[in-house]
């Protein structure tokens, strides 16, 4: 039977005095720092005078970095009623009980077994993660509470300065919004929301302009909002905003422009804006702010929703565009540009635009079986548009890129039923130019699985 420490039990296993092997007591523990330095330590009489849930407390403060004594080696948790077994180890108790019951009778952190498979409730330690995560909680309330009356003051002042006072109201009222949850909650409680959009108008300055749509997009707006945000002079702004802005203005404005959207009665004549769609493109292209990508896409494919809009938005050139942008994107933008030229095919014009853009059969046939199963159904969608519309010329094209091997990999492949269908028409369609022997030929994978 090999030697064991005896248990601690009241103790807190792992931690010792200076050289004199007495386990640190609360107050010892806090001063030395065993609770990550935290200052002003709250008595053991503040914890039971005002007794806080301490499951409420963790959930609540969900923080990311906790002292290594409080987590149990089993779950990874923090303990909420830990307890020592005779080897002195420390765990939760609804965890150790687990192991019991699952026929282990050792040590779960040292295997060693265990003599005794008693428990014994570990209250100091209990009192040493009460005590951290009460303190952090009340720091928590405290800034919080802080953070909303600041935030009070901010929208009291917007209601009476203007100039460059107003500006700086603005700026500090968009940073306590963007990082605190409670101060985004008591602005729209306070009806906060109508204050800050009544700043926007014909005469707004961008100075000002920008630090309202920074504030307006990281708030919850109600219908009644949306709609009066949806008026032609603060849309009108947007658009300047979006074409003129900083890069950060220009995404706001697109995330704003998209939350209104999502509105049952929004108009696509709001969104019929040459001006706004040449404006978007320019975000989708900027190649040293790439952040605007995703945003960006994400707007005009809600703005492809509206099929009114379709023709304005091949007119403004975005399909030869959006096709040489293809190869440079992530997957999540690759998708959403294949949606929307996707969606821009069922045009006439948008199909003639791809067919003469030099890039759109071999970037779709190079995107089939690649990223994930949509954006192959799109690049397949819109080859099927294009060789429907020029077979004798695209189908050679295609087949020359590699498309018939691509083909009979989709048809292969475990995907959707109606993409194999597809498939095998589009792969019939490609096969009318040749003969049996040489279209079998192209059909060879060696080049295409690249």
């Amino acid at each position: 039977m090999p030697m064991f420490l005896p248990s601690t039990r009241d103790g807190v296993a792992g931690f010792e005095g200076s050289g004199d092997g007495q386990v640190l007591d609360l107050d010892t523990a806090v001063k030395d720092g065993v609770l990550g330095g935290v200052a002003g330590v709250v008595g053991t009489e503040a914890v039971v005078g005002e007794k806080l849930d301490l499951k409420k407390m963790i959930e609540e403060l969900d923080l990311a970095e906790i002292p290594s004594v409080f987590i149990c080696p089993i779950s990874l948790e923090p303990m909420q009623d830990p307890v020592t077994l005779c080897t002195g180890q420390t765990y939760e108790r609804s965890n150790i009980l687990k192991w019991f019951n699952l026929g282990h009778y050792t040590c779960p952190t040292t295997m060693q077994e265990l003599w005794d498979d008693s428990v014994t409730p570990n209250k100091t330690l209990y009192h040493l993660i009460y005590t951290w995560f009460y303190q952090k909680y009340l720091l928590m309330k405290k800034r919080s509470e802080d953070v909303q009356g600041r935030a009070s003051e901010l929208l009291e002042t917007l209601k009476k300065v203007k100039g460059q006072a107003r500006v700086q109201a603005l700026k500090e009222l968009q940073q306590v919004v963007a990082t605190h949850a409670t101060a985004r909650k008591m602005v729209v409680d306070q009806g906060g929301v109508a204050v800050i959009s009544s700043l926007l108008g014909p005469f707004t300055s961008h100075a000002v302009g920008s630090e309202v749509i920074g504030i307006l997009v990281n708030l919850t707006l109600d219908s009644e909002s949306k709609i009066n945000l949806m008026q032609p002079a603060k849309i009108s702004l947007m658009v300047d905003m979006l074409n003129e802005g900083s890069i950060e203005t220009k995404i706001n404005c697109t995330r704003l422009i998209e939350k209104l959207m999502e509105e049952k009665d929004f108009r696509s004549e709001i969104v019929s804006s040459h001006s706004l769609l040449v404006g978007l493109m320019r975000l989708v292209k900027h190649k040293r702010h790439s952040n605007g990508i995703l945003p960006g896409l994400s707007l005009l494919r809600s703005i492809c929703l509206h099929k009114q809009v379709r023709n304005l938005i091949v007119s403004i050139g975005a399909v030869p565009q959006l096709v040489e942008l293809l190869p440079s994107l992530d997957p999540d933008c690759l998708e959403l540009a294949l949606f929307i030229l996707d969606a821009l095919s069922s045009l006439p014009e948008g199909r003639l635009a791809l067919k003469d853009c030099a890039n759109t059969i071999p970037n779709m046939v190079r995107l089939l079986m690649r990223i994930s199963e949509s954006c192959t159904q799109y690049a397949l969608s819109i080859l099927w548009s294009v060789c429907k519309l020029a077979p004798d010329e695209c189908s050679s094209v295609a087949v020359d890129a590699g498309l018939a091997a691509k083909l009979l990999l989709v048809i292969q492949s475990g995907c959707n039923p109606v993409l194999k269908q597809r498939s095998a028409e589009l792969l019939k369609l490609c096969s009318l130019n040749y003969t049996d022997t040489i279209f079998i030929s192209k059909c060879k994978l060696t080049r295409t699985i690249q």
